[in-house]
């Protein structure tokens, strides 16, 4: 199952199929960009208007940080996880170790994109469509969720590698002073890109017939 062969009736369906394929998580990045930082804002502006949100939210907030801007981010992030070692929440040899050269590694790259959710806009529809209230804040994460993944395709398709991290609540507060965000955008997911520096694992696939299912073929 899925090794045929087929023939679309749009060439750009192919070519959109390959960018799916091609996507990977990558963590070796360098700090610098193939494409320019307009190309890298009009992916991340069109991502913004046109994924798709339940009764057109537009809950989806996005912030495009390049170079300087990009590493604080991290040095957010970093100064953060010192502050649970010094308070011994995390070993500190293990924080030595492993996570200081992980955050590190992610400011080492080109350019960091903070995807938020204003929960706080659905207040009117969740009044308007009561019966639905609690739906639309698992809603608004979705929509978010598919921007992410098509800046991540779309950087990835201009030669850039990407991987996405998730350090909230824990540099909410530090990310939101930092650039005067508003308190009712919350932070979801930090998509880290650049050159890469090496390739990625090799993919493992879990069977696809365990997965997925069609009926009346």
């Amino acid at each position: 199952m899925g090794s045929t062969q087929v023939e679309f009736k749009n060439p750009a369906t192919a070519t959109l199929l390959e960018a799916v394929k091609a996507r990977r998580t990558v963590y070796a990045l360098k700090g610098e960009s193939p494409i320019s930082d307009e190309a890298i804002q009009n992916i991340v502006e069109t991502s913004v208007l046109h994924v798709p949100s339940s009764f057109n939210t537009q809950t989806s907030r996005v912030v495009l940080l390049l170079k300087e801007e990009h590493k604080k981010v991290w040095d957010i992030t970093l100064a953060a996880l010192e502050g649970l070692v010094a308070a011994g929440a995390v070993p500190r040899e293990a924080f030595e170790s492993s996570t200081k050269p992980k955050i590190e590694s992610f400011r080492a790259a080109y350019g960091t994109v903070l995807f938020f959710v204003d929960y706080e806009s659905l207040a009117p529809i969740k009044e308007k469509f009561a019966i639905y209230a609690d739906k639309f804040d698992p809603f608004a994460l979705e929509s978010n969720a598919m921007s992410q993944y098509l800046v991540w395709t779309a950087l990835e398709s201009e030669g850039l590698g990407a991987n996405l991290q998730h350090y909230s609540p824990l540099i909410d507060e530090g990310i939101q002073k930092q650039w005067n965000l508003p308190g009712s955008w919350k932070l979801d997911a930090q998509l880290v890109f650049g050159t890469p520096a090496a390739a990625p694992g090799e993919k493992a696939f879990a069977p696809l017939e365990d997965r997925f299912k069609v009926f009346g073929k």
